[in-house]
């Protein structure tokens, strides 16, 4: 064995050809320096295992990594022949080679192998060069040949033996031929291009008078040590004259076919000629029969004409060249045979398709990968030669990866020429096509499948932010009441999500989630009384290292029930149960007002309106109650047969699902008119005194309210200015309230908006659209040209409006109208609220949202009843007066008598066209000297 190193891409096939030594020169100035290729060499037939040589020493790696980096044998070829020692780096014979079975027809046999290293990427090649020994003996194509000889032939004539093959090569092939020992025969050999031809050279004219047959043995010996021979058996036969031998009229043929050519093809066609008349002149045409045995089974030759045709298909890649000897054979005695020599040449075809062979593949690749990462190692071959083999490889699928060449020709590695997102492509089919530069190219397509490797690079991520949900009060505590959800577009562990809670306030610390499902259970139970919306924030995390997070704001609405029954205001005892006594004149007439029953209820909507109804009651001909306001009045004039006490039971129930209710009792005593004016006269000396302090109150209380409607006028200047054409939602601010005229909340949800109606509605009070009866849906007025435009958000009371502090007065409602939400939906029956019969009655146009411009409102207050003083204003509360409707500037008018007492003409009146002004001033006079008509009436 021995180890040679060349520099640089050594070509096996260099030839005459200077194109490839331009091309691997061209590798190397564009690669900028020679790489190393190592080069052993053994004889054949070497016992499995023997040692090559040692790759790693040679190579100088570091043996103790070897293992690690995988050291092994990449071959090509459909048989392996050598391995390597991964742990010493030995390249080993794997199996015997046979040179002449392996490279047959060739003077060097050389073995190309890849040596692939990994940790980093490296491939080496090896050249293994299988020497000759000499195992073969010469062989003679037939074992007697037989020569018919004239006597007449003259010393000198050479006669052609056939030619002895040796499969071995160089000094072991055949070196000489002998020749057995006679007296008219010698052995000489001609040299050709490949072979050395024995000739039979005649010595001595035969005589056949003297011996008409020779038996001679021909031995063919080659030059290995020990020699080899083979023995070919000649006969010759001595005939009488035939002195004219044809002639070829070229020695040589030189023809050129393509190999593609079909079956039966002519060749070419030899001819020769010969002088002699008769059967001595008639030829024959044959192959010669030491030619190699597969032209006979490629070519034909016809024995009469000489045309050559083809057999058999002809393969460049096996065969470039074919040398067939022709005989030409007169038909003389004996008949004489002259050879000519047909050289065919097998034009290459574009007929062999790329091959495109992987190296080494990565099939996963991180999506943190960076540009250039190496994925796999490619390799491209093409059989055939010149044109027909240069071939040009490139990726043809949209992928974000590229061909980058190595320093040997048709060697490639693929690499990475972007940034990879598993989220967005998860693998790729890298589709590889290889075309040929030959005329029509042939292609081949390989497809090399990639995936891609996720990292935790992609937080949780909700679907909507923020969530809004509904929680009815009184929920139990400890129960799911609703969960969140969160997606993550990685995979495996980093898509898996845990939930925890932000503890911002006081709140979540009663509320807990399920980590897994999200799940969120609260620890209390609500009350809309107390809590009516509230937020917190849910994060979500995966289990990515590092882990990723996001948060989502969840507002949570309570929903009111009707858990709280009416609270009697009026009458209430001195030991606070609801009971009172009321002390009227005999003589009253029909329609006198005796008393009003006052309640209220902490609910909203539905819930809190209140009814009135009788009970019980002595007389059912003399008093009734309006079931609205609580007013009970006479139904008749008195008659001295009637009782003088009276006792009404008066049942107050709300409209909830689940109606709840009170009673109070009122004690109705008849007395003469005297002692009822004695009664009046005590009750208006008594509040002499407190009449001049309520005129006080009064006056300061004119002064606020013109200061609040002047600021009121500027803010609402400044906010209509500023204002943005979308605009949110806001909650009206919590009022006391001690009366049933219901109120309400305007909010929106998309594209609609709602209305909420109900007493003691404050900040945050809300009802999920469609769950309750509260609820009023209402046309979105930020449609251009078919609604009024929004009110400014400071305008926050709606038309339903209950007054700041303890309201004297009840809304007497007559009837209901139905109100329509959106597509015509049935949403609420609406109480329109009208005049009562006196003048401490409020009289209220239909609700905000009903289809009514809100400049059409008008709001009136009365006083408590005849000559009743002012109520007086707790702390921190706003007198009626004060209340703005939305929508429109107000025009406020308030009258004072010079006595103190509120004049019946007090109102608050919203417009904007002064004829509406003047027909409700009007109108107010009417009534007033109506009402004052029949105050003198009674009197």
């Amino acid at each position: 064995m021995r180890l040679g190193i060349t520099m640089g891409n050594k070509t096996r096939r260099f030839g005459a050809r200077s194109c490839f030594f331009l091309f691997h020169f061209s590798v190397l100035l564009i690669f900028g320096k020679a790489v190393a290729e190592l080069r052993y060499s053994i004889p054949e037939e070497t016992r499995e295992g023997t040692a090559v040589g040692n790759v790693a020493k040679d190579l100088g790696m570091d043996r103790t990594s070897l293992a690690d980096r995988g050291l092994r044998v990449v071959s090509g070829s459909k048989e392996a022949f050598f391995d390597v020692d991964a742990d010493t780096g030995a390249l080993k014979v794997r199996k015997k080679i046979d040179r002449e079975e392996t490279c047959p027809g060739r003077s060097a046999c050389l073995i190309e192998l890849k040596i692939l290293v990994e940790n980093p990427l490296e491939i080496h090649y090896v050249v293994v060069e299988i020497t000759d020994i000499n195992d073969h003996s010469p062989i003679f194509p037939e074992t007697e040949q037989r020569f018919q000889i004239a006597e007449q032939t003259s010393s000198g004539t050479r006669f052609e033996i056939h030619a002895a093959r040796d499969p071995d090569s160089g000094v072991n092939s055949i070196r000489t031929y002998l020749i057995s020992a006679n007296d008219h025969f010698d052995i000489e050999t001609s040299q050709t291009d490949e072979d050395k031809i024995p000739l039979l050279l005649l010595k001595k004219q035969l005589d056949r008078e003297e011996k008409q047959k020779h038996s001679l043995f021909v031995t063919a010996v080659d030059g290995g040590k020990p020699q080899r021979s083979g023995t070919l058996n000649v006969s010759i036969i001595v005939l009488d004259n035939n002195d004219n031998r044809p002639v070829f009229i070229k020695d040589t043929y030189q023809v050129e076919i393509f190999e593609n050519a079909p079956v039966g093809t002519t060749v070419t066609k030899v001819s020769a000629i010969d002088p002699d008349e008769g059967a001595n002149g008639e030829i024959e045409y044959s192959l010669s029969k030491t030619l190699v045995r597969n032209v006979y089974d490629i070519f034909e030759l016809d024995r009469l004409n000489g045309k050559i045709r083809l057999k058999g298909l002809l393969n460049y890649e096996e065969s470039e060249t074919y040398r067939l000897d022709i005989e030409a054979t007169d038909k003389g005695t004996p008949p004489l045979t002259s050879r000519c020599r047909v050289t065919v040449k097998v034009k290459d075809v574009n007929d062999n398709p790329p091959e495109i062979e992987v190296t080494s593949l990565s099939n996963t690749v991180p999506e943190d990968s960076k540009p250039g990462t190496v994925i796999s190692l490619i390799s491209v071959s093409d059989k055939d030669s010149g044109v027909n083999g240069k071939i040009i490889s490139r990726i043809t699928s949209d992928v974000p990866f590229e061909l980058k060449p190595s320093y040997k020709e048709n060697t490639y590695s693929i690499v990475t020429k972007g940034f990879l997102d598993r989220e967005m492509t998860s693998h790729y089919d890298i589709i590889i096509q290889a075309v040929d530069c030959g005329e029509p190219p042939l292609s081949t397509v390989r497809s090399i499948q990639v995936q891609v490797s996720d990292i935790n690079d992609n937080s949780p991520r909700f679907i909507q932010n923020p969530l809004q949900f509904y929680l009815v009060e009184n929920n139990v505590a400890g129960a799911s009441i609703f969960s969140v959800s969160a997606t993550d577009n990685d995979v495996s562990e980093n898509a898996v999500i845990s939930y925890s809670i932000a503890r911002l306030n006081d709140v979540t610390s009663f509320l807990n989630v399920n980590s897994e499902n999200g799940q969120i259970s609260a620890l209390k139970s609500f009350d809309f009384e107390t809590l009516k919306t509230f937020q917190f924030q849910v994060v979500a995390s995966d289990s990515g290292s590092p882990s990723l997070s996001s948060n989502v704001t969840v507002k949570v609405f309570i929903l009111d029930q009707n858990d709280n029954a009416p609270v009697i205001l009026y009458p209430v005892s001195s030991n606070g149960s609801a009971e009172g006594v009321e002390e009227i004149p005999r003589n009253v007439n029909a329609g006198h007002l005796v008393t009003k029953v006052r309640a209220y209820d902490a609910d909203i909507g539905y819930n809190g309106w209140l009814l009135f109804s009788l009970q019980q009651v002595s007389d059912h001909s003399l008093f009734g109650l309006d079931r609205y306001t609580g007013q009970i009045r006479t139904l008749r004039s008195f008659t001295e047969t009637d009782e003088a006490e009276h006792k009404l039971v008066i049942l107050v129930k709300d409209n909830g699902n689940v109606s709840l209710s009170a009673t109070a009792t009122v004690m109705v005593k008849l007395v003469e008119p005297k002692e009822a004016f004695a009664a009046s006269d005590l009750q208006s000396s008594a509040k002499d005194d407190e009449d001049s302090h309520v005129t006080f109150y009064l006056m300061i209380t004119l002064g606020s309210v013109s200061v609040l409607f002047i600021i009121s006028i500027i803010v609402l200047i400044a906010m209509q200015c500023s204002k943005s054409p979308d605009y949110t939602s806001k909650y009206l601010p919590e009022t006391n309230y001690d009366g049933t005229l219901c109120h309400s909340i305007q909010y929106r949800s998309g594209d609609k908006r709602y209305m909420l109606v109900g007493p003691r509605m404050s900040i945050g009070s809300t009802i999920v659209p469609g769950s309750h009866a509260n609820t009023l849906v209402l046309p979105d007025r930020r449609r251009n040209n078919e609604e009024p435009k929004m009110p400014s958000a400071d305008w926050r009371y709606s038309a339903s409006l209950r007054a700041g502090g303890v309201m004297q007065s009840s809304v007497h409602m007559e009837e209901s109208s139905v109100m329509q939400g959106a597509q015509g939906v049935l949403v609420q029956n609406w109480p329109t609220a009208s005049s009562a019969a006196d003048a401490e009655g409020g009289e209220v146009s239909p609700p905000m949202g009903a289809g009514v411009d809100s400049n059409s409102w008008h709001f009136r207050y009365g006083p408590g009843g005849p000559g009743a003083p002012p109520q007086h204003l707790k702390p921190g509360e706003v007198p009626p007066e004060a209340f703005i409707i939305p929508g429109s500037p107000a025009i406020i008018s308030i009258r004072q008598n010079q006595g103190g007492e509120d004049d019946k003409s007090d109102f608050i009146t919203f417009g904007k066209k002064e004829e509406a002004k003047k027909k409700k001033k009007k109108k107010k006079e009417k009534k007033d000297k109506k009402d004052k008509g029949k105050d003198d009436g009674d009197e």
